[in-house]
C-alpha cells in the first residue's frame, strides 16, 4: 500500500528534483531523490515534503543498497531518472565511452530490488539516435529483460503549455501486466504557446538595483500562467540580477528582439561567435533553452541576463520553490531539471495506469 494511499516515488540523478516536484504537485510522495550535488540537494530536500536527500555514486552497488535501506517498507511504485546526457547531448563530447552513458544501468539495478510498476528516463533527443541507437536499444532490451513494456517518445515542451523551447526524450516502462504507456494529448499549439512576456512580465525589472534574494512582488499579475507560478506566494526569491560591465551593456543593447551575434554590427561582441551567443529572448515566442550557464541569453526587454527566478518561471517551477546554493548553483539547478509542469503532465497521465 503506497504510503498516506498515494503512489511513491523515486527520483535518481535529482538535481534539484524539477521532475519529481512535478509528481509531488500531482500528489505523488517523493521518498528519496539521488545526486551527486550537494547544493541540488539541499534544495531538493527544502521543496519536496519529507524527501530525503542522498548523495551518492550510482556507478557503486553498494549506492543501491543504501537507497533500498533508506525507503524501507514503503512500496515503490515509480522510479523517475535522468541520467546525465553529456555523452549524448549535441553540445557535449559524444564520447561513446563516456562511462555516464551506462549510468541508466543503476536505474535497473534499483528496479530488480524494488520491483515498481513504472520506470521514466529521460534524456536528449541525441540518446535515440547517437551511436546507431545503441543506448536507446539497450534501454528498450532491459526493459524487456525485466518484464516492462517501454514506449518512448520526445516531448517538446511548448507543446504542453512550458514557456521555452526544449525537446527532450522520455522512455516510459510499465509493468506489463498493466499494458502500455500511451503519451499524455498536447495542451498548446502554436497558437497559443505561453510566451516569455506571459512568463515573466510582472517580475521587478532590476533597471534601478540589482534585486536580492528575497524581495516584494512589485506589479500584479499580467496572465493565467502567472498566476498559476505565484502560487499564493507573497515573496519573491532568486530574483536577484548581474552587475554587467558598461561594455557588455552596450553589447546587449545592440541586439534586437529575439536576435543574436549575428545581427551586431561588424567588430561588435566578437568575444562570443558561437551559437548561442548574445542571444536576446521574444517576448511573443517561448524562450530558448534554458542552460546551465548564464552568460549568453538576454531578457527580451532589458539589457540583462535573466535572473535564477525569470530562467525558473521559464522552466515552469512555480516561485515558492526556492533555489539554494551560490548563484552559479542555482543557475545550474535550473538549467539541469525537466519542467516541473511536464513532470506533473506525465505523472497525471500515468496515474491512470497505476490505480
Amino acid at each position: 500500500m503506497a504510503k498516506n494511499n498515494k503512489l511513491n516515488a523515486i527520483d535518481l540523478f535529482s538535481g534539484c528534483g524539477g521532475f519529481s516536484y512535478g509528481f509531488q504537485q500531482a500528489g505523488y510522495n517523493v521518498l528519496v531523490g539521488v545526486d551527486n550535488d550537494n547544493a541540488a540537494l539541499n534544495t531538493f530536500e527544502t521543496n519536496h515534503n519529507s524527501s530525503i536527500g542522498l548523495n551518492l555514486d550510482l556507478h557503486q552497488k553498494k549506492s543501491i543498497d543504501l537507497i533500498v535501506e533508506k525507503v524501507g517498507k514503503n512500496k515503490v511504485d515509480v522510479i523517475i531518472a535522468g541520467p546525465p546526457c553529456q555523452g549524448f547531448s549535441l553540445s557535449g563530447t559524444r564520447d561513446e565511452n563516456d562511462k555516464r552513458n551506462t549510468l541508466f544501468y543503476s536505474i535497473f539495478d534499483l528496479a530488480s530490488r524494488v520491483k515498481p510498476k513504472a520506470i521514466i528516463i529521460e534524456n536528449v533527443p541525441g540518446i535515440a539516435t547517437l551511436y546507431k541507437g545503441k543506448a536507446k536499444n539497450e534501454i528498450l532490451r532491459l526493459c524487456e529483460e525485466f518484464g516492462y513494456s517501454c514506449n518512448f517518445e520526445p516531448l517538446y515542451a511548448p507543446n504542453y503549455g512550458v514557456p521555452q523551447i526544449r525537446k527532450r526524450m522520455f522512455f516510459i516502462g510499465l509493468k506489463k501486466e498493466i499494458g502500455t504507456f500511451e503519451f499524455p494529448e498536447t495542451t498548446h499549439n502554436a497558437e497559443n504557446y505561453i510566451t516569455c512576456e506571459k512568463a515573466i512580465s510582472d517580475l521587478p525589472t532590476l533597471e534601478a538595483d540589482l534585486g536580492a534574494e528575497k524581495m516584494n512582488y512589485t506589479k500584479e499579475t499580467q496572465s493565467e500562467y502567472q498566476k498559476q507560478m505565484r502560487n499564493g506566494s507573497k515573496i519573491l526569491s532568486n530574483h536577484l540580477g548581474t552587475k554587467h560591465t558598461e561594455l557588455v551593456i552596450d553589447v546587449i543593447s545592440q541586439v534586437p528582439e529575439g536576435g543574436n551575434h549575428k545581427d551586431l554590427p561588424e567588430g561588435v561582441g566578437t568575444s562570443r561567435k558561437f551559437n548561442e551567443a548574445w542571444t536576446r529572448y521574444h517576448s511573443q515566442k517561448p524562450s530558448k533553452t534554458i542552460d546551465t550557464g548564464h552568460r549568453n541569453h538576454f531578457h527580451y526587454k532589458w539589457n540583462r541576463v535573466p535572473t535564477v527566478r525569470e530562467n525558473a518561471r521559464l522552466q515552469s517551477f512555480p516561485d515558492n520553490f526556492v533555489f539554494l546554493g551560490s548563484k552559479t548553483q542555482q543557475y545550474r539547478q535550473v538549467g539541469n531539471a525537466v519542467p516541473p509542469l511536464l513532470g506533473e503532465i506525465i505523472a497525471n497521465k500515468l496515474k491512470e495506469y497505476l490505480k
